[in-house]
């Protein structure tokens, strides 16, 4: 896999990037046709994914970070980290679909998981996946993530997550040592 032609810039969202960060959301999980990377949930779920409140929300929670990556001055991918404790949650893993398979994901991930070990001194990192969503299980197991086993609901009615496309969709945890 090729890394990034051109330096990322890695920081903290700020209040002006609302916008662009939920365009990028909305992108790479409900992407549709041309704008359709290999992480759309467009077959599963329809709707948005988030909306500025949201992003807001995740930007100003205390125990949490919103890492927002640029690339030639433009937000091209981003990920919340929040502090539970013994371990660090990653979630809102965005990438802009035109750059997927190109090494910013995985690029990604690494700072995320060096920050979360350095800032908050965990040993792991824990995500949670729709437990449909095989191709990108394996793409988080192969950067060192398992599958533990344990589901959590998806939360069916709530069209803040989306309206779901059928009725078998639940989160399942996946777990990395953070060494």
């Amino acid at each position: 896999m090729d890394t990034p032609a051109t330096a990322l810039t890695f920081r903290d969202a700020v209040d002006a990037d609302v916008d662009a960060l939920v365009a990028l959301i909305q992108a790479a999980y409900r992407g549709e046709g041309g704008q359709a990377g290999w992480t759309t949930e467009a077959d599963i779920l329809e709707g948005r994914r988030t909306d500025p409140e949201g992003v807001l929300a995740v930007l100003k929670a205390p125990l949490s970070r919103l890492l927002t990556v640029e690339q030639d001055g433009r937000v091209v991918a981003c990920c919340q980290l929040e502090h539970r404790g013994d371990h660090a949650y990653f979630g809102m893993f965005a990438v802009n679909p035109a750059q997927q398979g190109s090494g910013l994901g995985g690029a990604v991930m690494a700072e995320a998981e060096r920050l979360a070990r350095e800032t908050w001194d965990v040993t792991e990192m824990r995500m949670t996946v729709i437990s449909v969503r095989n191709d990108l299980i394996a793409w988080y197991e192969r950067r060192g993530y398992r599958r533990t086993g344990q589901t959590e609901p998806f939360p069916y009615g709530d069209e803040r997550h989306g309206i779901p496309q059928r009725d078998d969709l639940e989160f399942e945890v996946l777990v990395k040592p953070l060494v």
